[in-house]
């Protein structure tokens, strides 16, 4: 019977250790205090990556000094360095969500503000950055 409770035990400890996530919050940015944005990472037992992220009061781009046309997001991942992996829609500093999945592994999160959408490189002002 111990034994059974032993085996047990560790397949649960199995089962939430196989799926780690981790939260931040982005520090206050210079360029657009007001917003609150947060981000989270998770990784699935296959070795995917989902980030999301949630950003509240975050002024459209084309408000800021100097504007730009849509707010970028990137990833630094330990093997390849930077990579885009989309773009935050904003409306009015309402609440957006933000969620993708990607087979790189990251450490560090950051928002641009851009003249244009698919980049490969960061061209932009730089809003909020985070480790996760």
């Amino acid at each position: 019977m111990k034994t059974f409770i032993k085996l047990a035990a560790l397949t649960v400890l199995m089962a939430f250790t196989a799926c780690s996530t981790s939260q931040k919050s982005f520090p206050v940015s210079s360029v657009t205090p007001a917003a609150d944005i947060k981000a989270k990472k998770s990784t699935d037992n296959q070795n995917n990556h989902t980030l999301e992220i949630t950003a509240t009061n975050l002024a459209e781009a084309e408000r800021l000094v100097p504007p730009g046309n849509n707010y970028s997001v990137w990833i630094v991942t330990k093997e390849y360095g930077v990579k885009n992996v989309g773009q935050l829609s904003v409306k009015n500093a309402q609440k957006t969500t933000f969620k993708t999945v990607t087979a790189f592994d990251f450490y560090e999160v950051f928002i641009t503000v851009e003249k244009e959408g698919e980049l490969q490189y960061p061209e932009g002002m730089e809003i909020v950055r985070t480790r996760l």
